[in-house]
């Protein structure tokens, strides 16, 4: 079973940075298709970003070159860097792991989560 530990969410200012993590444990995170996920108040969850087995980093058009997603195999932990943040950013975000070779942007493709963390951006 694979248990998925988000950690770095906060309160930030628009324009501010902060360092989402993920501390994976149960299976090696290099054997994991990861991505992250986020949930709006009174929307659906949505994509924002995957990192494949290969390394390939994929994102939402929303926060395309703005967050960069990596991973720390060493480390069991996958980090989502977040620059410039908008209000718009404000929400819960999920940790979520497949292990399967291909990415995907669906939430469904999905068989692990985590608790998630809050992340607000005031304006």
């Amino acid at each position: 079973q694979v248990r998925l530990v988000e950690s770095g969410g906060g309160l930030v200012q628009a324009g501010g940075s902060l360092r989402l993590s993920c501390a994976a444990s149960g299976r090696s995170v290099s054997t994991l298709t990861m991505a992250w996920f986020r949930q709006a108040p009174g929307k659906e969850r949505e994509f924002v970003a995957t990192i494949a087995l290969s390394g390939d980093n994929y994102y939402a058009d929303s926060v395309k070159g703005r967050f960069t997603i990596s991973k720390d195999n060493a480390r069991n932990t996958v980090y989502m860097q977040m620059d410039s943040l908008k209000p718009e950013d404000t929400a819960v975000y999920y940790c979520a792991a497949r292990p399967y070779l291909f990415t995907s942007t669906r939430e469904s493709e999905y068989d692990y989560w985590g608790q998630g963390t809050q992340v607000t951006v005031s304006s």
